[in-house]
């Protein structure tokens, strides 16, 4: 997304809950990003006390619930996702569970203190995840989000390019259109941080499993729907290995930190 009303590139609801329960058991092995981001997004979140109850909105297997748990023990972590096997792990982390959509929260007005979500908002409308943010928010609350912005997996875009004209990514978010949709749902004090992170793998066949194994394949009705052909894959191959550094084949992640309070 380049701004905050282009939300048409946002996949079918549907069609990103079965990857990601497809992906539940290979999740945790394969989510190293995942996991640095959460655990950055804690290093910056500093609310002015400490929370009694917070809302992990997009918990998927839990290692955010469980990073909150160790800096919080006090605290009622309620875990959300629409991912029912991803719910069924992440049971294990978070004192409560619920199976719902982010955009639509099953929650009273106030309920939490902090509502917290690492690597979820790129999947929703934006617009809607944090009006729910607002409502179940008390006053003086605190959001702590990550999301990705428009340089990820700038590499890949540019390898198929004269490929194909398919859209093999997500369209990300400018930290700006994340900063102005936390104003317009109603947010103050906030803070918006831009991070680079790059992960590198062996081949590219390794990098695409390692996206799919986290459940991030899914990119919507533009998207590819068969195979690549030998001569278009050896193609986009050749393209991609002119990023090869001494490291590996780089992927690289344009994060996104965002703090706000009510």
């Amino acid at each position: 997304m380049s701004s905050i009303s282009a939300n048409a590139q946002v996949p079918p609801k549907r069609r990103v809950r079965e990857s990601f329960d497809r992906s539940a058991a290979s999740y945790d092995a394969a989510a190293v990003l995942q996991r640095r981001v959460c655990e950055r997004l804690l290093a910056g979140c500093t609310p002015r006390s400490a929370p009694a109850s917070i809302l992990d909105a997009g918990c998927g297997t839990g290692f955010g619930a469980r990073l909150l748990h160790k800096r919080w023990p006090a605290a009622a972590i309620v875990g959300v996702d629409f991912a029912p096997r991803m719910l069924s792990i992440a049971r294990h982390e978070a004192a409560v569970c619920v199976a719902a959509d982010i955009e639509a929260l099953p929650f009273a007005d106030q309920r939490f203190a902090l509502w917290w979500s690492s690597l979820t908002v790129q999947w929703c409308d934006l617009r809607l995840a944090l009006a729910e943010a607002r409502r179940v928010l008390q006053p003086g609350g605190e959001v702590a989000l990550s999301t990705l912005g428009p340089e990820t997996f700038r590499e890949l875009r540019e390898a198929f390019v004269g490929v194909d004209s398919y859209r093999h990514t997500l369209g990300f978010s400018e930290p700006q259109a994340v900063g102005e949709a936390l104003v317009q749902a109603g947010f103050s004090a906030i803070r918006v941080e831009r991070e680079a992170v790059q992960l590198h793998y062996g081949d590219l066949r390794s990098l695409l499993r390692a996206v799919k194994e986290i459940g991030a394949n899914s990119v919507g009705d533009d998207g590819r729907r068969g195979m690549l052909g030998r001569k278009a894959w050896q193609q986009v191959q050749s393209a991609y290995e002119r990023h090869r550094t001494v490291a590996g084949l780089p992927a690289r992640y344009d994060v996104i930190l965002a703090y706000a309070r009510t």
